[in-house]
């Protein structure tokens, strides 16, 4: 029946089948989901747990139970972990892998149940145990943080993948209870074996290829700072190659230059730095088209090619490690790569496992081997208090020393020694090498000095020798024997004992003849001769030879920190061994990186700080990537406009024209086109006039409607209307206006006239300005002449959006990242941010309040150097970047302004929100944010009075705020209760008065100076909260004095309530049984009670105030108020014995809620961590205490609670109370019943409206509101719609 039905039903027939089409696209949604949610194959094998114990060695052994092969993660063997002999700076922990290993992760641990573990350490790696690489992260020699007990597992991800098979720990820090403790894991993979270059190429025969994209990846190291991994290059003159040089890495590439000279293609691209390190590097080059990235060691350049050409045309050879010798770029008799190479893959084909298996033609690779051969260099790296100290022949007539030497310091000491009679200096001065030889005997004193070598310091290895004998000496500089510098000067030689290198010892300076110039050296040596000997630095490291002090041997732990080159907008970087510094002049930006621009972003701001009309450099996008440009600057009464000229004379002559080859005319501006669209871009309103004059030569209509002429604007976009008219008419502004020459025609120049007419006209639009194109084509018959003017580019306003915020919970999110910037008291303002080391807190104080209804302007920049914080240009603060942290800050959520989760809101306006350059337009997103509109007006004269239970209304933009501060009650209209439950023991503290002792800091002397009399002598006090408990006696409420005046409010032990006060004058305290009800019963109640002298009033829940009296003979002030005591009283000064005894133990158990004593609101201050105020033992926020009735006292006829109305229903449940006596089961129940009704509605109307509808159609070529005025033109109307380039639409009428 049911299928007969939707046979005849084909409205029910096609929803079902559109049902069945959402299931089954949801379906696959889900499969291709589900796929790509499929686990991947990790690289995070455990690799240290299968090695055998000697897989293990170690610095030193506490003892045999120590070992470091008991260093196994959550293993208990022998100690529990490796501890060394001592706890110092020279231990190390070393894992050999057994091969190498790509390695992901590292794990520590503490050695097993006890307190030695370590606390912080640096990874070292290797491929040969040798010539160790630290681990390096954003820019920095990184140091792990490790483990703050012995059970712990602490686990880091390698942010930079390494691969190696020997891996060091060295601890840095290390438990103050005990001593050095390790046991860990390595986590990673296995890896690939490479083959090596002895400087022969590997050649690859390649068929012609005409390539548009190019994918080249490697990993190579070297020793060698010059030499050409890769080339290739073809017949036309194509050609690519990457090559080292002078340790960084260069890729020259060029698609096609022709033979006139006027395309030329040659592109060159240099990357990295110290790559002759000779630990491995990867690079990656994706090439599309003329778009290249190219990658080095995770760090990507991206650029475009020169020339207009796409294909790069290879059809010779393809080698690898070295080029023939007519490699286009430089020609011959460049070096070859000597070093080792892997993972080799040039556009999906692995080269090196082609190579493995042979199925390449390697016989111009000579000693072809799939193992990588080691250097035997064994690097020093000295920091400032280092030195190394090696044995020499003593008492020889011959100095003969050399070495080589990397640093960026351009001072250092070299080499020291103490001569017999004398002394022998060998230092780095202004980055030459200088050489310092003093000597004396009885009969005269001998010096000499030698000189060689520039720019040494340049981070590159450099070799030195020096050969000193009797009347000779020579200093050679990089092996330049020809440039080598002598002196035959009387000189006599008597050597000593032993050479310094990298410093010297503090002992050895003061007792020596000729102290040096220099103390220290910062850098790497290796290649050390002494008396034409390598030094056995060997020997040295075991301690058997010399000794040194603060010396990584071998090791070299260099770092280029200008490179990448963290100086922006084209600064300067320089480098010193420990940091670097950025020269910004001539780049138009100051700061530490060059990061601020010291231009106006407009000539509105020129306005602002009372410039006059003239030309100034602008820079719209601050510290975007836009470079300052020159614009003039009109300031007129009511606008100040920005003008941008360009190169295209007034009225420039164009002749030879015609439709099938026009004329172009390039308009070129005083600034780059992303300069002008900037300005365009910030503007409220841009024009640029544009005229053609014209004799016999038509502008725009034609036959076919293809006009003659056009123009390109911004986003070279082809435009087809002409000044005075709109996007998407092909008129004229006299076609507009309906006054051109001809009626016929929508311009003057189209009616073909032999006298000179004129169509001109303003471009308003300024989404398409300005002009950068004309293309003329009527021009090419006899007696045709045309004159064209393009106008400078105008603009004036700024369409920075004004925000106004609210409420406190208003928040306008984009999805970008950002610094939060917030006001955080009347005259600070706040910058805090965290980048992976712990949060940072920059703060600048105003001399005034900044809540003054002024604009104040904020910049806050974080760099790689410093952070600063800029207020109103003349409040600044800053602080250095730490020595290690991440460089990039990494954040995921979204931005928010004006809010932010457990931050108050910002209630004000906000303008000219900039994040590196961009302008962020937040209009779209303002528009459908509750809370948040444009305009700046204030409310609190209509709506104050929502301002609650004595919050005082602040007056804010276009709004208003209730400022809670002195209430007991928070939120926006504050109305909401700020309690809290106490446990046995609970107490809070809220002093009226400060401790003002001996040595106490002026600023509590001034505060208690400023307290009045009527401040801490009181002859009236108002008291008001609630509570809830079932524990009775207890303490609620206990004010104290500096005499014995004191008030309380108690439980007594059946659970009625009591006021005490003892003010003077009487032998007992004056009580007031409030109530003789047990109020310990777990129900909220109220209290609210006030005394003006001898009065007393007081309100229990929502029953009529009682009023009492004071006896004549009580004093009526309570003198020297001083704390205010909540659940329990703990006080060193008089205490009624009574409260002590009957009523402080075990104290409060409850809950407290909005409680007010006077202007104080000690609990809520308590639990916003006021100065005033302060808690002991466990107190929880909660507003279990207060009182379901929030309106006045409702009278006995309708009081559900009194018990003279017997027709009442006793709505209060014990086990459950409902809020507002609402059934929220019963709401959710008939708000699903509304949602079914109304969807069943919905689709009858839906069937109905396809069975029986009636359908019309009709299509109108006019615009939406072209009716509005019968007067205007259709043109007229089309210009002033919203979208005027949509004129053609289709309506339809629905008859139900």
């Amino acid at each position: 029946m049911f299928l007969f039905f939707l046979l005849f039903s084909p409205h029910l027939l096609y929803i079902l089948v559109c049902l069945l089409a959402s299931y089954l696209y949801l379906s696959l949604i889900y499969l291709r989901l589900h796929i790509h949610s499929l686990p991947t194959v990790k690289c995070d094998e455990t690799l240290a747990f299968p090695l055998p114990h000697t897989a293990f060695t170690s610095s030193s052994v506490f003892s045999n139970g120590y070992a470091p092969g008991y260093a196994k993660l959550n293993r208990r063997g022998g100690a529990g972990g490796w501890s060394p002999l001592d706890s110092d700076h020279y231990q190390w922990l070393q894992v050999d892998l057994g091969s190498r290993k790509q390695v992901s992760a590292i794990a520590t641990q503490g050695r097993y149940s006890s307190s030695d573990w370590t606390t912080r350490y640096r990874l070292l790696y290797s491929d040969t145990g040798r010539n160790w690489k630290p681990y390096h992260q954003d820019g920095n020699i990184w140091a792990f943080s490790g483990n703050s007990n012995s059970e712990s597992v602490v686990r880091h991800e390698l942010q930079q993948g390494i691969v190696a098979r020997f891996l060091r720990l060295i601890p840095l820090a290390w438990s103050e209870e005990g001593r050095i403790g390790l046991r860990i894991e390595i986590y990673g993979c296995s890896y690939c074996e490479c083959f090596a270059f002895d400087k022969h190429a590997l050649t690859v025969q390649v068929k012609k290829m005409k390539i548009i994209k190019d994918v080249i990846a490697l990993r190579f190291k070297t020793s060698e700072s010059e030499g050409v991994i890769l080339h290739g290059e073809g017949q036309q003159g194509d050609y690519i190659t990457l090559e080292l040089r002078k340790a960084k890495l260069l890729l020259q590439i060029n698609l096609g230059s022709n033979q006139y000279g006027s395309i030329l293609g040659h592109t060159s691209v240099t990357t990295g730095s110290l790559l002759d390190d000779n630990h491995w590097h990867s690079v990656v080059i994706e090439r599309y088209r003329r778009n290249v990235n190219f990658t080095l060691d995770r760090h990507t350049q991206h650029f475009r090619t020169n020339g207009e050409f796409d294909y790069l045309d290879l059809d010779y050879e393809l080698t690898f490690g070295g080029m023939p010798y007519s490699g286009k770029p430089v020609g011959g008799g460049r070096k070859n790569f000597k070093g080792c190479m892997e993972s080799i893959n040039y556009n999906g084909d692995n080269i090196t496992d082609l190579a493995r298996r042979k199925k390449l033609d390697t016989s111009s690779f000579r000693n072809l081997s799939f193992s990588c051969v080691e250097t035997h260099t064994f690097p020093v790296f000295f920091n400032a208090s280092s030195f190394l100290q090696l044995p020499g022949r003593a008492s020889h007539n011959m100095v003969s020393v050399g070495f080589q030497f990397r640093t960026w310091n351009p001072d250092g000491l070299l080499l020291f020694s103490n001569l017999d009679e004398g002394t022998l200096e060998i230092s780095l001065l202004d980055g030459k090498i200088v050489v310092y030889i003093n000597t004396s005997n009885a009969a005269r004193n001998y010096q000499v000095d030698l000189s060689s070598g520039s720019g040494l310091n340049d981070g590159q290895w450099h070799a030195v020798r020096l050969v000193a004998k009797e009347n000779f000496a020579m200093l050679t500089v990089d092996g330049e024997e020809t440039s080598a510098v002598r002196s035959t000067s009387p000189l006599s030689i008597n050597t000593g004992r032993t050479y310094h290198l990298g410093g010297k010892a503090h002992f050895i300076i003061v007792n020596t003849l000729f102290p040096p110039s220099q103390h220290t050296f910062q850098g790497c040596m290796q290649a050390i001769l002494v008396d034409d000997q390598p030094a056995d630095l060997h020997a040295v490291e075991k301690g058997t030879v010399g000794a040194f002090e603060n010396v990584s041997l071998d090791m070299c732990a260099i770092i280029d920190r200008c490179m990448p080159n963290h100086c922006e907008h084209g600064g300067r970087c320089k480098q010193t061994w420990e940091s670097f510094s950025c020269t910004c002049d001539g780049t138009g930006y100051s700061g530490a990186t060059c990061h601020t621009s010291v231009y106006e972003p407009s000539c509105e701001a020129y306005k602002h700080i009372g410039k006059s009309s003239d030309s100034y450099w602008i820079d719209p996008d601050g510290s975007g990537p836009l470079g300052p440009f020159k614009v003039n600057c009109n300031m007129t009464e009511d606008n100040v406009w920005t003008t941008v000229v360009n190169n295209l004379a007034p009225k420039t002559a164009i002749t030879g024209s015609s439709r099938e080859r026009r004329t172009v005319l390039q308009v070129n501006y005083s600034a780059s086109m992303e300069q002008v669209t900037a300005i365009t871009t910030s503007a409220e309103y841009c024009e640029q006039q544009i005229a053609y004059s014209c004799r016999m030569s038509r502008l725009l209509n034609t036959p076919d409607g293809t006009p003659f002429t056009w123009w390109v604007g911004r986003g070279s976009e082809k435009h087809l209307y002409w000044g005075g008219s709109g996007p998407g008419i092909k008129k004229c502004a006299c076609g507009i206006d309906r006054n051109c020459t001809d009626p016929k025609y929508d311009c003057n120049c189209d009616a073909d006239s032999r006298q000179w007419r004129e169509d001109s006209g303003l471009l308003v639009y300024k989404e398409h300005l300005p002009v950068s194109q004309v293309a003329v084509g009527d021009t090419n018959r006899p007696g045709s002449e045309a004159k064209l003017t393009v106008g400078p580019l105008r603009c004036h306003g700024d369409s920075k959006t004004y925000f106004i915020f609210l409420e406190e919970a208003s928040q306008v999110s984009e999805m970008m990242c950002f610094c939060l910037c917030f006001p955080s008291a009347p005259e600070t303002v706040s910058f805090s941010f965290d980048v992976g080391n712990g949060p940072v807190d920059l703060t600048v104080h105003s001399a005034a309040p900044l809540n003054d209804d002024q604009w104040h302007q904020v910049m806050a920049e974080r760099n790689v150097k410093e952070a600063v914080l800029l207020l109103d240009q003349t409040y600044r603060t800053s602080r250095p970047a730490p020595a290690q942290g991440h460089t990039r800050l990494e954040l995921f959520s979204q931005l928010y302004v004006g809010a932010a989760g457990g931050q108050r809101g910002f209630l004000g306006c906000i303008r000219a929100l900039r994040m590196n350059g961009i302008t962020l337009d937040l209009e779209e997103r303002a528009k459908v944010t509750p809370g948040v509109e444009p305009g700046c007006q204030g409310h609190c004269t209509s709506f104050g009075m929502y301002c609650r239970n004595g919050g005082k209304c602040m007056e804010r933009y276009n709004g208003y705020l209730c400022d809670c501060t002195a209430t007991a009650y928070d939120g926006p209209f504050c109305t909401r209760d700020v309690g809290g439950f106490f446990e046995a023991g609970t107490l809070v503290k809220y002093n009226f008065l400060p401790e003002v002792v001996a040595g106490a800091s002026k600023d509590s002397k001034a505060l208690t100076k400023q307290l009045t009399p009527h401040e801490v002598n009181l002859t009236k006090e108002e008291l008001a909260f609630s509570f809830s408990t079932s524990s009775a006696p207890a303490v609620l409420v206990y004010i104290s004095s500096k005499t014995q005046d004191y008030m309380a409010v108690v439980l007594k032990q059946n659970g009625s309530l009591q006021v005490r006060y003892s003010l003077g004058g009487l032998k007992e305290p004056f009580s007031i049984e409030v109530d003789q009800r047990n109020l310990a019963n777990g129900q909220p109640h109220s209290l609210n009670m006030s005394r003006h002298n001898r009065s007393i009033s007081i309100q229990l829940d929502h029953y009529p105030p009682v009023s009492y009296t004071l006896p004549d003979a009580s004093d009526t002030q309570f003198n020297l108020v001083k704390t205010l005591f909540l659940g329990k009283v703990f006080e060193t000064g008089f205490v009624d014995p009574v409260i002590i005894e009957r009523y402080n133990t075990p104290g409060f158990i409850g809950c407290l809620s909005r409680v007010q004593f006077n202007r104080a609101a000690p609990l809520k201050s308590a639990l916003r961590a006021a100065t005033q105020a302060a808690a002991t033992g466990k107190l929880v926020e909660s507003n279990c205490g207060a009182s379901p009735l929030t309106i006045p006292p409702m009278s006995a006829a309708t009081d559900p609670w009194h018990l003279d109305n017997t027709d009442a229903l006793f709505p209060f449940n014990e086990e459950r109370v409902i809020p507002d006596g609402v059934n929220r089961d019963s709401a959710i129940i008939g708000g699903i019943i509304a949602v079914v009704i109304f969807t069943i509605l919905c689709t009858l109307v839906f069937l109905i409206r396809y069975m029986f509808r009636h359908k019309g159609t009709y299509h109108t070529n006019e615009a939406k509101g072209s009716g509005e005025s019968a007067a205007e033109s259709a043109d007229t109307a089309i210009i002033g719609t919203d979208n005027p380039e949509t004129i053609d639409e289709s309506k339809k009428e629905w008859f139900i």
